[in-house]
C-alpha cells in the first residue's frame, strides 16, 4: 500500500495544477447539482420488527385519506385578544380552512370550531389538514405552502403556527456561522503552528473542497435515498474536523523532510507512502466504526452512520491527492507569508521539544502517572453515572422557533400529552360493524383507563373492519419517561382475542430505546475488534492493538461523564443554548436537564471511536519507528511523544474548535454531539496520549511488540509507514517472537 500511495503522491505533485482544477471542478458541480435540484431529508423512524412499525403498517391500510403515504399536518391558532369564536375571527379562520380545501393533495381539513380542536379559554385552536400523494420528502415546502394559506387569520390578528418538527423555521437554518467560526478558529491554530500563512491555508482549503464534496454526493443521495437530516450537519461537523487534521499531519511530515534538503517531489512521495498510510488506516477505523452502526437494528441510525461516512472518504481522497497536488505546486513556498513573532514547529519535529520533556519524565515514573491518570479519567467519567436518555420533543427547540412556539401553544391550550399522542391499532378477532361495536368500545373503554392516559378519540374502523384505530393523548409531555411507561401498559392490554399495538413518535422512540440497548453490546464489540484487527495488521503486536482498543473505550467514559454534567445534570445546559420553558422556576432554570436520545450514545462512541485511532495511529507509527532504530522502548516513548505532540495537539485543538463552533447549532443533538465530542477530543490528546498511553507503553517494555511466531507468519506484510525515509539505524533489534 506504501508503494502505491507514493506512487500516487509523486504523481500528484508532479501535475499539480491538473489534480487542483479536477477537484474544483467536481466539487462545484455535485454542489452545485445539489444546490439546484434540491437536497430533500427524511424524519424516518421506522424501526422493523418493532411493535410501533406494526401499528404503522397497520395504519396504512384501509383507514383513508391521511394515515397511508401522505400525513397530517396541523396549523395553531392563537388569538391573544379574545376568543377565535367572535365574529371577526372566526370568519377569518372559516376563509382559511376554505382557502385550504382547496389546495393540491388536501383530502381533508378539520375545523378547530370541534370537539377537542379549542382551547377551554376558546384562544388556541387546532386546524388539521389531511395530505394524499404528495412529495413525503418536501415536507417543508409543503407545510409552507399550507402556512401560507392561513394569511387571512393573521390579517385579522391570529397569531398562525405550524405544528411540525420540518417546517421551514426550523429546516432552514444554516451552519453557516458554525462552519466560519470553526474554519478560523482551525486557521489560527494551523498559524500559531507552522508560523507562515501560506502552510496554514493548505488544510483550510483542502477540509473545504472535501467538506463541499461530501455534501454535494449527500444531497444528491438524497433524490433516491432517505437521508436523515441531521446528516449534512454531522457530515460538515466530522469532516472539517478529520479533512483539516489529515492535512495537517501530511504537512507537518513534508515540511521536515524539505527542512532535511529533500526535493519537493520526492518529498511529497514520502509523504504520502509514510503519513499518507496513516491517513488511510485511520480513516479506515473511522469507517469500521461507523459501518458497524448498521448492526444496531436502527435504520435512522445505520443511515446517519454511512452517510457521515462519506466526509471521511472524501477528507482521505483529498488528503492523498488534492494535498500532494497543492505542495507541488507551491514547492519551497510552502514557508511564504511568514507570521511576525512566530517561530512555527512544524518543520523541526525536534525530539528536544517539550514533549520530549514530557515523554522522559513519563518514562522515569510510569506507575505514579499510570494512577493519576486513571484517578483523573474516572473523576472526568463519574457522572456518567446520571446520563438520563430519552426522546427529545420541540420543547427542547430553539427559543424562537415555530416548532417549539407551536408546541408551547398547544401545552397551554390543551395538555403536555397533545404533543405526542399515541396512535392504538387493535387488530380484531372478526370483522366489526362500525366504531358502536361492543368490541370496539370495550377496547377504547380499557385504552381509557390506563393509568396517565387524559384523552381518547373517536374510534376508527378501517374499510376490511378488521382494525380499530385510536388517537390517545397521555397526561405527559412526549418527552416525560411516565409516557413511554403508558406505551408499555396500552401495549399489555388482552382482550379477548385482540392484538393491540401503539405506534407514534413516542412509541417509535421507546422501541428505539429498546432496540439500542439491545444492541449496542454487538455494536461495540464489533467495533473494538474490528479496530483491534486492523491495528493488529498496522502493527505486528497484539499487545498494542488490544491496548489501543481499550484506550480508545477510556476515552467514551469522559465524553459521557461530560453529557451527563451539561445536560442530564443540566449544570451546563444554558451555556450551550438550551432555554427551559418560560413557566420553568429558578431552580429549573439554572438546572434545566434535557433528554439525550437513545441513539445518541451508540453514534457518538463509534465517531469518538474512529477519531480517537486517528492519534492513536500516529503516535504509535512514531514510537515504533524510534524503537526499531535502537531497541530501547524506554527512549522510544519519549522520542514517540516528542515527534508527534506538537502535531497531535494542534490537530485536537483543531477538532475541538470545529466542535465547540457547532455547539452554537440550534438542533439539541447536535449540541450534545459538539459536547461529547470536544471533550472527549480534548481529554484524548491530553491525558490519554500524554500520560496514560506512554505509561502504559513503558511499563509493557518489550510486550509492547511480541507477536507469536504463528500469528507473525499469518499476517500479511502490511505497514501503516512506509521506512525508505528512515535515517540509517542505530540498531534494529529483532522482533520479540513467543518464547524468546
Amino acid at each position: 500500500m506504501t508503494r502505491f500511495l507514493g506512487r500516487l503522491g509523486g504523481w500528484c505533485a508532479r501535475h499539480g495544477r491538473l489534480v487542483l482544477a479536477l477537484w474544483v471542478v467536481v466539487a462545484a458541480a455535485l454542489m452545485g447539482g445539489s444546490l439546484v435540484l434540491g437536497s430533500p431529508v427524511s424524519n424516518d423512524v421506522t424501526i422493523p420488527g418493532t411493535d410501533a412499525q406494526r401499528a404503522h403498517d397497520l395504519m396504512k391500510t384501509g383507514f383513508g385519506p391521511g394515515y397511508d403515504t401522505g400525513g397530517t399536518v396541523q396549523l395553531v391558532l392563537y388569538s391573544a385578544d379574545g376568543p377565535l369564536v367572535e365574529k371577526p375571527r372566526k370568519k377569518a379562520v372559516e376563509d382559511v380552512l376554505a382557502r385550504l380545501r382547496t389546495m393540491p393533495h388536501v383530502v381533508g381539513v378539520d375545523t378547530p370550531f370541534r370537539r377537542g380542536g379549542i382551547s377551554a379559554n376558546l384562544q388556541i385552536g387546532l386546524i388539521a389538514i389531511r395530505l394524499q400523494g404528495h412529495d413525503s420528502t418536501k415536507a417543508a415546502e409543503n407545510t409552507r405552502a399550507l402556512s401560507k394559506a392561513a394569511d387571512p387569520a393573521r390579517a385579522a390578528g391570529i397569531e398562525v403556527v405550524a405544528a411540525d418538527s420540518s417546517t421551514p423555521a426550523d429546516k432552514d437554518i444554516k451552519t453557516g456561522p458554525s462552519e466560519i467560526i470553526g474554519v478560523v478558529c482551525a486557521l489560527l491554530v494551523l498559524v500559531f503552528a507552522f508560523g507562515t500563512l501560506a502552510a496554514a491555508l493548505i488544510p483550510i482549503f483542502t477540509a473545504l473542497v472535501s467538506v463541499a464534496t461530501g455534501l454535494g454526493v449527500i444531497g444528491l443521495l438524497g433524490h433516491v435515498l432517505d437521508v436523515p437530516k441531521q446528516a449534512g450537519i454531522m457530515a460538515t461537523m466530522i469532516g472539517l474536523g478529520v479533512g483539516i487534521d489529515y492535512a495537517l499531519f501530511l504537512l507537518s511530515r513534508h515540511r521536515r523532510l524539505l527542512a532535511d534538503g529533500v526535493p519537493v517531489v520526492e518529498s511529497v512521495r514520502r509523504t504520502v507512502a509514510s503519513s499518507g498510510g496513516a491517513v488511510v488506516f485511520a480513516g479506515g477505523t473511522v469507517m469500521i466504526a461507523l459501518s458497524a452502526l448498521m448492526l444496531g437494528g436502527f435504520p435512522l441510525l445505520a443511515t446517519l452512520g454511512w452517510i457521515t461516512g462519506i466526509s471521511v472518504v472524501t477528507a482521505v481522497l483529498t488528503s492523498v491527492t488534492l494535498v500532494p497536488a497543492l505542495l507541488g505546486v507551491l514547492g519551497h513556498r510552502i514557508n511564504a507569508l511568514k507570521v511576525p513573532f512566530l517561530r512555527g514547529g512544524g518543520s523541526s519535529g525536534s525530539s528536544g521539544s517539550g514533549w520530549a520533556g514530557l515523554g522522559s519524565w513519563v518514562a522515569r515514573r510510569p506507575w505514579q502517572v499510570l494512577v493519576g491518570s486513571v484517578l483523573a479519567l474516572g473523576l472526568l467519567a463519574a457522572p456518567a453515572l446520571a446520563l438520563k436518555l430519552g426522546p427529545l420533543d420541540d420543547g427542547y427547540g430553539a427559543k424562537d422557533s415555530e416548532p417549539r412556539r407551536a408546541y408551547e401553544l398547544m401545552d397551554a391550550g390543551f395538555g403536555p400529552g397533545v404533543n405526542g399522542p399515541l396512535l392504538v391499532v387493535a387488530e380484531l378477532p372478526a370483522k366489526v360493524a362500525g366504531k358502536k361495536d361492543p368490541v370496539v368500545d370495550r377496547i377504547a373503554r380499557e385504552v381509557g383507563d390506563v393509568d396517565g392516559v387524559a384523552h381518547v378519540g373517536t374510534p376508527k374502523v378501517n374499510s376490511s373492519g378488521r382494525s380499530v384505530l385510536l388517537q390517545v393523548v397521555t397526561e405527559y409531555k412526549p418527552s416525560d419517561p411516565r409516557a413511554s411507561g403508558v406505551v408499555k401498559d396500552i401495549r399489555a392490554l388482552s382482550p379477548p382475542g385482540v392484538s393491540v399495538h401503539v405506534g407514534g413518535k413516542v412509541a417509535a422512540m421507546t422501541d428505539a430505546g429498546t432496540r439500542m440497548a439491545e444492541r449496542t453490546p454487538l455494536v461495540i464489540g464489533v467495533v473494538v475488534l474490528l479496530s483491534a484487527l486492523l491495528l493488529l495488521l498496522a502493527f505486528r503486536a497484539p499487545v498494542v492493538a488490544v491496548k489501543a482498543a481499550v484506550m480508545n473505550l477510556i476515552s467514551l467514559g469522559a465524553a459521557f461523564g461530560a453529557l451527563a454534567l451539561v445536560f442530564s445534570i443540566g449544570l451546563g445546559s444554558r451555556l450551550v443554548g438550551m432555554d427551559a420553558p418560560a413557566s420553568s422556576s429558578y431552580l429549573e432554570t439554572v438546572f434545566f436537564s434535557v433528554p439525550i436520545e437513545s441513539y445518541v450514545p451508540l453514534m457518538l462512541f463509534a465517531v469518538l471511536f474512529g477519531l480517537s485511532m486517528d492519534y492513536e495511529v500516529f503516535l504509535l507509527t512514531a514510537v515504533r519507528q524510534a524503537y526499531l532504530r535502537h531497541g530501547d522502548n524506554a527512549r522510544a516513548v519519549a522520542e514517540g511523544l516528542g515527534s508527534t505532540g506538537r502535531v497531535i495537539t494542534s490537530a485536537a485543538l483543531i477538532m475541538v474548535a470545529v466542535f465547540v463552533a457547532f455547539i452554537a447549532y440550534p438542533d439539541p443533538m447536535v449540541k450534545t454531539f459538539g459536547v461529547g465530542l470536544a471533550v472527549a477530543i480534548a481529554v484524548d490528546a491530553t491525558i490519554i496520549r500524554g500520560f496514560l498511553v506512554p505509561a502504559t507503553m513503558v511499563l509493557l517494555g518489550r510486550l509492547n511488540w511480541w507477536c507469536p511466531r504463528w500469528l507473525d507468519r499469518l499476517l500479511p506484510n502490511l505497514s501503516v509507514e512506509g521506512h525508505e525515509e528512515e535515517p540509517a539505524m542505530e540498531e534494529r533489534p529483532e522482533p520479540v517472537k513467543a518464547g524468546v
